[in-house]
């Protein structure tokens, strides 16, 4: 008879070893390693201004790309414009006054003192606009009700108030003053009371008005050598054509 042979059964595995208890002091390290990981990836992120990641609001002397700046607005009047096209419409820049709702006190307060004063602070070429986030209904009322010379922008979603810096969270506009040339080089850009943001309009239109004077005394007095001389030339020539003829 055939021999029938057994099969060996395999054997148990060996038993993992024991898992070692953490020390404090590993604890402690691990805690360490993941937080300078943690700041590592942190720091890898492409910065941004102040640390946010929403874009720098534009400073005195910066040039902003005008195209597309703070997205489309609305006149009272309900026409669709952006800045680029109200710079594009002004003679040397704009100024944009903002405001946090129309026909309130303080508000009406800063509208009323940007009328009054609208001649002297226009008179260098720049376009005075009202920003803020109302309706066109509401600004063509407090326009109408106040005889405002200028027009008033409507910006319902904020999206220039807060490109201009003047957005505050969740809903709030900060009253504040901004002016930009035809460049797009900012001239203004600042916060402030009703009275504050006109005072910073008259002090930017005085300085260019002095930088124009000073502009002009310099090209006269670059001139006047240059007529000292050509008169100086004329009186010897005539000189000289005189004693051709005595002699």
């Amino acid at each position: 008879m055939p021999v029938e042979l057994r099969k060996r059964k395999a054997p148990a595995p060996a038993p993992e070893p024991p898992t070692k208890k953490q020390s404090k002091a590993s604890k402690v390290a691990a805690k360490v390693k993941e937080a300078v990981k943690g700041k590592t990836e942190k720091s890898a992120k492409p910065a941004t201004a102040n640390g946010s990641s929403k874009p720098a609001k534009p400073v005195v002397g910066d040039t902003i790309t005008l195209d597309g700046f703070g997205g489309e607005i609305e006149t009272n009047d309900g026409e669709k414009t952006t800045l680029k096209a109200l710079v594009d419409e002004s003679k040397s820049g704009v100024v944009i006054f903002t405001y946090p709702k129309a026909s309130t006190p303080g508000c009406t307060n800063q509208a009323c003192l940007f009328r009054d004063s609208y001649e002297p602070l226009t008179k260098g070429g720049l376009a005075i606009y009202g920003l803020s986030s109302d309706s066109p209904k509401a600004n063509t009322t407090f326009k109408t009700k106040q005889n405002l010379p200028y027009p008033l922008l409507c910006d319902p979603r904020a999206t220039l108030i807060g490109a201009l810096g003047f957005k505050k969270a969740p809903k709030g506009i900060t009253r504040g003053v901004f002016a930009v040339d035809k460049t797009g080089k900012v001239l203004l850009a600042e916060p402030g009371g009703p009275a504050a943001t006109v005072d910073a309009v008259a002090k930017l239109v005085e300085g260019a008005e002095g930088a124009a004077k000073v502009e002009a005394d310099d090209e006269k007095t670059a001139e006047k050598p240059a007529e000292e001389t050509k008169a100086i030339n004329g009186e010897a020539t005539e000189e000289k054509k005189a004693d051709e003829e005595s002699e």
